[in-house]
C-alpha cells in the first residue's frame, strides 16, 4: 500500500522524524524513504533506545496518515512490527548504508542517487546545514567518494546477503562476528535455514 503519494507525504514523515528525535533521541547514520516503503540506519546509545525511538515514530505516523486519508478503524497502515537487525562496522556497515542510500536509484526513479530528495544522501550532498542537522556521525569514516560509491551497483551476493537479513532480522557481518552477535542477542533462529528439517535433522 502506498505510504507516500506526494511531496507533502514525505515531507510531512520528514517532519515527524524532527518531532521524534526531541522526545526518543537516536543517531541517524542513513534513511531513505520510498512510495511504499522505507529504511533507517540507526546508531542507538543504550538497550531499548532503537524501539523506543521506532514505535513513536511508527505510531505517530500511522495516526497522522489515518486522519489525513480518512481511515481511522479501517485497519492497520503497517504489516506487523518493524524488522531490524544489528550490523558489524567497517566494510560491513558501508554495504548496508549503499543499500539504503541507492534505493530509489535501484527502483529507476532517479539517475543518481543523490537526487532523491528523501533520503540522506541528498540532505548530505545537496541540501544545507538545517536538511542535514538531524543526521548523526558514522562509527566509521565517511569515504571521500561516497556519492560516487553509492552509485555504483552492488553485488548479487551483497544485495541477497543484506536482503536476508532484512528478512530474517539476522546480524549482518562476517561469519564470526554473525555466529557470536546471533548468540549474545538471542538471534540464533535467525541463522536457520527455512523451511521443514530434513530427515534426520534436529
Amino acid at each position: 500500500m502506498p505510504l507516500f503519494g506526494k511531496e507533502g507525504d514525505y515531507e510531512a514523515f520528514e517532519k515527524m522524524v524532527e518531532k521524534t528525535l526531541q522526545t526518543r533521541p537516536m543517531r541517524i547514520c542513513a534513511y531513505c524513504l520510498m512510495p511504499n516503503h522505507w529504511h533507517f540506519v540507526l546508531w542507538p546509545e543504550r538497550d531499548g533506545q532503537l524501539g523506543e525511538f521506532l514505535q513513536k515514530l511508527g505510531v505517530t505516523h500511522v495516526r497522522n496518515w489515518q486522519e489525513h486519508h480518512r481511515r481511522v478503524g479501517y485497519g492497520h497502515v503497517y504489516q506487523g512490527r518493524y524488522k531490524s537487525f544489528p550490523v558489524e562496522t567497517e566494510e560491513y556497515f558501508y554495504q548496508v548504508v549503499r543499500y539504503v542510500e541507492r534505493n530509489a536509484l535501484r527502483a529507476n526513479l532517479v539517475r543518481r542517487a543523490e537526487e532523491w530528495r528523501w533520503g540522506s544522501l541528498w540532505r548530505r550532498t545537496c541540501g544545507g546545514r538545517a536538511e542535514a542537522s538531524w543526521l548523526s556521525d558514522w562509527p566509521e569514516p565517511m569515504p571521500a567518494d561516497w556519492p560516487a560509491l553509492v552509485n555504483q551497483p552492488q553485488t548479487d551476493a551483497e544485495l541477497e546477503a543484506i536482503r536476508r537479513s532484512v528478512v530474517r532480522s539476522q546480524p549482518y557481518g562476517s561469519d564470526g562476528w554473525v555466529r557470536k552477535t546471533a548468540c549474545e542477542l538471542g538471534l540464533q533462529s535467525t541463522l536457520r535455514a527455512r523451511g521443514r528439517p530434513r530427515m534426520g535433522e534436529y
